[in-house]
């Protein structure tokens, strides 16, 4: 009976630690501000863990994977590009080359016709680092209310 109940702490225990190592460094929030009637601006904001970063939209290929955005564009319609601040700019070693890249948060900003309420919806895929890591590139789904 003792074996059992030492097989059972010692398995929990370990589920618990597994759970515990899974990274998630980087949060998402979502607003939107309406501009007038058919034009409206929606916000998505990157809040990363000390020491984490993330690459902008317009990093140069062949080294991080680049922050993307896939609006879905159901009830509504993009006007102009994408926005986000200026990056900060280094060399990383791990990818030999500069890199461009965002820490601590971001907010990048899209304007968008949308005549009615609705929502604003896509897909976004983003990759996390730190200077002892890079987590595999991570696309998730956002749905932001305009109205």
């Amino acid at each position: 009976m003792n074996r059992i109940i030492l097989f059972g702490l010692l398995a929990l225990m370990v589920s618990a630690t597994a759970k515990a190592q899974i990274l998630q460094p980087v949060t998402w929030s979502y607003a939107a501000k309406r501009l007038n009637n058919d034009k409206a601006s929606v916000y998505l904001k990157a809040t990363m863990e000390p020491g984490w970063h993330l690459y902008s939209t317009k990093q140069q290929e062949g080294g991080p994977v680049k922050t993307t955005f896939i609006f879905d564009k159901k009830g509504y319609a993009l006007i102009g590009a994408l926005t986000e601040p200026k990056p900060l700019i280094r060399f990383e070693k791990a990818f030999d080359m500069e890199v461009a890249f965002f820490q601590v948060s971001v907010i990048f900003s899209q304007r968008v016709r949308l005549p009615a309420p609705g929502s604003v919806g896509g897909k976004l895929t983003y990759m996390a680092c730190n200077d002892q890591q890079c987590l595999p590139p991570e696309t998730i789904g956002f749905s932001i209310p305009v109205k």
